[in-house]
């Protein structure tokens, strides 16, 4: 194993202790359970450590990020009100971003140029994002459309990628934009983080690639690097306004960091195409599950 990747498993490691011992510690703190969120027993640990698992995994090798996996199951799967759900998702996020994006930079995988022209903007648009937030938290119904909107965008690019791969190749590739306006893509990005609790993988990903064609090693590198101080942002503000599950995030970002490290060292033995084919179909269930909702 080369020296980097022991370093990113030492560090994968270092955060997974963290994790642990603030579970810990919360747990000794006594009950502090969120509003209208379920009981945290003992199968609903397990569920939230297979689903962080499972989110890390998946979300690594199709690029999504473990947030935009994990979010639906909080809200249909546990019962989170979509609310709790995009505020304890969040918390996920910056988590799962820490890992991945400390071992994307040992590895030189991250464009500082990139960073530099996306991050400040991202970070105003999590700003911006979360003031918008606290003014449809109350209006469930406003944000699950929102929500099944959103699921619908990266659904819609993975099955046009999966099943015409060159056509979509092609198109992308006569559309050129100049990196002067990345800041446009980092407010977008930020601003959804912050109102929707997606992460960066969901738009900042296929944006680098489709957008700027930012070489697809740098681009995970590069959006787990931009999204971190994005998310450590807005988790503060989401937990300050008591939406996020603290202990419902620290036990499913544990399974994501695993996650995330079993992805990336098998992602040789996939398919990306019949991944995204598959999570395609899951995105647009999750988009016609909160849209109708609303309905």
């Amino acid at each position: 194993m080369s020296d980097r990747g022991i370093q990113n498993k030492r560090g994968a490691a270092g955060l997974l202790f963290l994790m642990l011992t603030g579970i810990s510690i919360y747990l000794l703190l006594g009950n502090h359970s969120v509003l209208n969120t379920p009981a945290l027993t003992l199968t609903t640990g397990i569920f939230l450590v297979v689903s962080g698992l499972m989110a890390g995994f998946f979300g690594s090798l199709t690029g999504v990020g473990g947030g935009v996996i994990l979010l639906p199951i909080l809200h249909f799967g546990l019962g989170y009100p979509s609310p709790i759900a995009v505020g304890t998702s969040l918390l996920i996020v910056m988590f799962s971003s820490a890992s991945g994006g400390y071992g994307h930079i040992i590895r030189k995988n991250v464009s500082i140029e990139s960073v530099k022209r996306t991050a400040p903007a991202a970070i105003g648009g999590v700003l911006l994002g979360s003031w918008l937030f606290t003014h449809l938290a109350n209006d469930t119904p406003a944000l699950g459309l929102l929500l099944g909107i959103a699921f619908i965008i990266p659904a819609v690019l993975m099955v046009w990628e999966s099943i015409y791969p060159s056509r979509f190749k092609s198109k992308l590739d006569k559309l050129i934009i100049s990196p002067n306006y990345m800041p446009c893509l980092g407010l977008i990005s930020g601003t959804l983080t912050g109102l929707l609790g997606l992460g960066g993988g969901y738009l900042l990903v296929p944006g680098l690639i489709y957008f700027f064609h930012l070489p697809v090693f740098l681009t995970m590198g590069t959006s787990l690097t931009v999204i971190f101080p994005v998310a450590v942002i807005g988790s503060i503000l989401k937990i300050s306004g008591g939406y996020v599950d603290i202990l419902a995030a620290l036990i499913a970002s544990a399974g994501t960091v695993v996650g995330a490290q079993i992805g990336a060292g098998t992602i040789k033995y996939f398919k990306p195409q019949t991944l995204k084919l598959i999570f395609s179909i899951y995105f647009f269930y999750v988009s016609i599950k909160f849209i109708t909702n609303f309905i």
